[in-house]
């Protein structure tokens, strides 16, 4: 065990909350595995990037006043505990998404995924991990299957693979599907080639097959398989017993419009830093209620899912004014409001200062009102974390998920190298923060990729990916959010949101 570090206070930075003492992470033995002979695909490593020289300083000035914490320094609420850090091990890549099932954590890596036993959630055992290079390694899990996204151009669909340009027709990027019936070492079963490839993917259960909605994005004329317009989805159908039967069953266009660009925003220079919507980034269903929300780049839309092969869009909005890139989507419990995500800056950037303020790169907070094919979205609020971040470090809003408390909507949420915050958006019109934790910066002095990717809530404990550092337990000790540790899942993938509550109460 490392030894006990006691961090200092950060002062003018943070409003309102109490800082802890920080207990290092607890290194636990992992199991052995092969080293990794794959390289990540160019721009996926964290590598540093350069920053002024007047920004390094202003960085290193904010550390000695104890405005932000030092060079990887750990601090965090009161009310939040980090109990273990599990570093990267046979898979160097950048930590992407993550997903669970049962006693089991299933976290994504641009080299391939890892699979950890959480049965104790302070000494997390490493049981498998596979090696399947395909950027960004976007992760789900659905009984004895692993769904894993490749949104980079390779030389074929095997785990082998190596990086091919998009320019010549024989690339390959899509879906791939592995069978976990053996935990210990999963079993690559079948590949679907998609349009564009597959940067996020969602998917819809439905007894004996598995929709999945593939989303993509960025189409080029000189790219064969990525032509433009792409203002759709693709849709799959995944037999679960014969899932080499995989194949893709529909491609519902979500953005209809005269032109070769449909009927998503145009981005500028009719709207200036607004992102052109050339598909989906991601998507978030509720079964249960037939309903999903997708953040597609320059769009945020709310769909009807009750036939799940050819979903219909109930509403569609925009800002541009505070909004770049609509990431991603989160329900609240009442599926009466549906939380989107701006990643301004793509995630490299640094974004949570005073120079951006508080309304870019935020969440923001929508009402769903009406019924039926009638129902609206309305803005109401954003949400940011009240802490600013350095110029070196890439901070904006990323993945989260609901806490499950009834009567309250609260949300647990990774922000890169703004950390994890925890916050409550009951009253749309005025969000807050009620816990968090970080690190310091990864350098002082140039711009490194890193921090939590994805941050959840599942079975009493936040876990989260970070890009360099590694796997995260967080445990939160709330009168607010202590009700939700009495809600028990057989499973989770955040962006198939589950009634919590239903499925407990059965």
């Amino acid at each position: 065990m490392t030894s006990l570090r006691i961090t200092r206070t950060p002062r003018a930075r943070i409003r309102g909350l109490g800082v802890a003492t920080a207990a290092a992470g607890l290194l636990v033995s992992l199991l052995a595995a092969g080293p990794a002979t794959a390289t990540p695909d160019p721009g996926d490593s964290s590598a540093p990037g350069s920053v002024s020289a007047q920004q390094a300083a202003e960085a290193r000035s904010a550390i000695q006043s104890g405005e932000i914490p030092g060079v990887d320094e750990i601090v965090h609420s009161k009310n939040i505990e980090h109990l273990v850090n599990i570093p990267k091990d046979a898979l160097p890549g950048t930590n992407s998404d993550l997903a669970f099932q049962g006693k089991y954590a299933f976290a994504g890596n641009y080299d391939g995924f890892r699979i950890f036993d959480i049965s104790n959630p302070r000494a997390p055992r490493t049981v498998a991990q596979v090696l399947c290079p395909g950027s960004q390694n976007d992760i789900s899990v659905s009984g004895n299957l692993v769904f894993l996204s490749t949104d980079s151009s390779r030389s074929d669909n095997s785990c082998a693979s190596t990086t091919q340009p998009a320019t010549e027709k024989s690339s390959w990027e899509g879906m791939k599907i592995f069978d976990i019936s053996d935990i210990t070492n999963p079993r690559y079963v079948a590949a679907v080639e998609t349009s564009c490839g597959s940067h996020t993917h969602t998917l819809v259960p439905k007894r004996k097959d598995v929709y999945v909605y593939v989303s993509s994005y960025s189409p080029n004329v000189a790219f064969p398989d990525c032509q433009p317009p792409h203002d759709g989805i693709s849709v799959i159908k995944v037999p679960r017993k014969a899932p080499e039967k995989a194949a893709i069953v529909n491609f519902p266009v979500l953005f209809p419009g005269e032109g070769p660009d449909g009927g998503g925003n145009p981005g500028g220079p009719t709207n200036p830093g607004v992102s052109k919507t050339t598909g989906c980034h991601d998507i978030t269903v509720l079964p249960g209620k037939d309903l999903a929300a997708g953040a597609c780049m320059g769009d945020g839309i709310l769909f009807d899912i009750a036939d799940p092969q050819n979903p219909k869009v109930i509403d569609q909005v925009q800002d541009n004014v505070n909004f770049a890139f609509w990431h991603s989507a989160t329900f609240n419990q009442r599926a009466d409001k549906v939380v989107f995500t701006d990643e301004l800056g793509g995630g490299g950037a640094a974004t949570c200062n005073a120079v951006v303020g508080p309304n870019r790169g935020a969440d923001g907070i929508y009402d769903i009102v009406g019924k039926g094919k009638k129902r609206k979205l309305v803005f109401r609020s954003y949400f940011k974390i009240p802490r600013h971040q350095a110029d070196t470090e890439n901070c904006v809003a990323h993945n989260g998920s609901l806490i499950p408390v009834k009567g309250k909507d609260l949300m647990v949420q990774a922000w890169y190298q703004g950390g994890v915050s925890v916050w409550d958006f009951t009253d749309s019109a005025k969000p807050k923060e009620i816990a968090y934790f970080e690190r310091g910066p990864l350098s002082a002095t140039t711009m490194s990729t890193g921090g939590a990717w994805s941050a959840y809530y599942y079975n009493g404990h936040i876990y989260s990916n970070d890009i360099a550092k590694g796997f995260d337990v967080l445990k939160i000790s709330d009168r607010r959010t202590d009700p939700a540790k009495r809600i028990r899942m057989d499973g989770l993938n955040v962006q198939t949101q589950p009634d919590y509550f239903d499925d407990f109460d059965r």
